[in-house]
């Protein structure tokens, strides 16, 4: 899912133009429509889609707002042809009441990230295509008006929201077949594929997919590290021998995570015992200030790049208080941590490091790394995913390293 800032109470409902027409000019005036998906775009409107009651979420405040299609009618339809992620599912479903829940589990993308993936993709009439991760089901209906409805696979692995997705399907006009089921599997019955579009959040690229895809076929898929929530878009086509996939990064994302590679939070205290100072057995300082560390947006490269080059680390950015913010690294594989202390008006801050690795070390060394490749954008780095896993690299494949 991913998000810019949203107004929490639009200030009107929809104009005299249907809803299509209205999120179709929305993303006309912001400048993001893609000449090609117009039609799509104009033809399949998001609205029919999407629960009575829903959930808009704003990922620049962290605000999540209740809106009920019985109570405001008006509040609900601009939200809905509103160029925001709104959420449908808390709590793989088994939330209940009217509020927020505490995990969100399934959602309507953002329309222009949802536009901006279909162009990655560039899926033409007649291709036949698998879309990971039905949801509500408007971008397997996005995809059935590109190319026909029975040359799109959607599959879902919760059987609820597959068996709303069907029938929301078949009123618009769109009767995609929608398989309940492991997205990770792919759909082998409907192979091969000439594309195929993930819209969950993933970590390890299955090569189910790869093998399921025509060569030259391609792969679009939001793929991160276990370094944090951070995703990017990678674009990847399968190699002429049909034994390998690869492809550039198109630039940052953040979806729900898939729902096997989810992952625990690290369990704080089975790190750390006591203060830091007296479970630390290495203390140092750092030049590494705040805004180098961890940029100025939740989407700066620097970030998904540390995950790219620390393995098996996870980092958590605690809150400001009193003008010092604490940021966390946990070693994934072994019982390694690393704090570093950034404090308004220092320049240094102080780092404590304990377990096998260094992982602040490796943090720096990862900074390093980029800074001294001219500190390069998402666009140059890439993925190549074989039998044997999933390696990154910067501007060529032939420089690569396991991720």
């Amino acid at each position: 899912m991913n998000a810019s800032r949203v107004d929490p109470e639009p200030g009107h409902g929809p104009d005299s133009m249907d809803g299509w027409t209205l999120l179709g000019r929305r993303l006309r005036e912001a400048g993001v429509m893609d000449a090609d998906w117009t039609g799509a775009f104009d033809a399949v409107p998001r609205h029919p889609f999407l629960p009575d009651v829903m959930w808009p979420h704003d990922m620049a405040t962290g605000r999540t707002v209740t809106v009920s299609r019985a109570e405001r009618p008006e509040l609900w339809r601009s939200y809905a042809d509103s160029d925001v992620p709104i959420v449908t599912q808390w709590d793989d479903g088994s939330h209940t009441g009217p509020g927020p829940g505490i995990l969100a589990t399934s959602s309507a993308s953002m329309p222009s990230v949802v536009l901006r993936m279909l162009r990655d993709l560039d899926a033409r009439p007649g291709h036949r295509v698998l879309d990971i991760g039905t949801g509500t089901g408007w971008n397997a209906a996005l995809l059935a008006h590109r190319v026909g409805a029975d040359q799109v696979v959607t599959v879902e692995v919760d059987g609820v929201l597959a068996e709303r997705a069907r029938p929301a399907l078949g009123r618009a006009g769109f009767p995609v077949g929608v398989v309940h089921g492991d997205g990770l599997l792919g759909h082998p019955p409907a192979a091969p594929y000439d594309r195929v579009i993930v819209t969950c959040g993933l970590r390890a690229l299955p090569y189910a997919w790869v093998r399921q895809t025509r060569p030259g076929g391609v792969v679009v898929v939001p793929w991160g590290t276990e370094y944090g929530q951070q995703d990017a878009v990678a674009r990847l086509v399968v190699a002429p021998d049909g034994r390998s996939a690869s492809g550039h990064l198109t630039g940052p994302v953040e979806f729900m995570k898939l729902r096997s590679q989810r992952g625990p939070d690290p369990d704080h205290s089975s790190y750390v015992v006591g203060s830091v100072r007296d479970s630390a057995d290495s203390t140092s300082v750092t030049e590494l200030t705040e805004s180098r560390y961890l940029g100025e947006t939740p989407f700066a490269v620097q970030r998904f790049v540390l995950g790219l080059r620390l393995r098996g680390c996870r980092h958590v950015v605690a809150e400001r208080r009193d003008g010092a913010r604490p940021v966390w690294l946990y070693g994934l594989t072994d019982r390694s941590w690393a704090c570093a202390l950034f404090r308004d008006g220092h320049a240094d801050a102080p780092v404590w490091q304990g377990g096998p690795r260094r992982l602040w070390d490796e943090a720096e060394a990862a900074y390093a790394w980029w800074r001294d490749r001219g500190s390069p954008g998402y666009e140059r780095f890439g993925l190549t995913v074989t039998p044997d896993g999933t390696r990154a690299w910067l501007d060529e494949p032939e420089r690569s390293w396991d991720v």
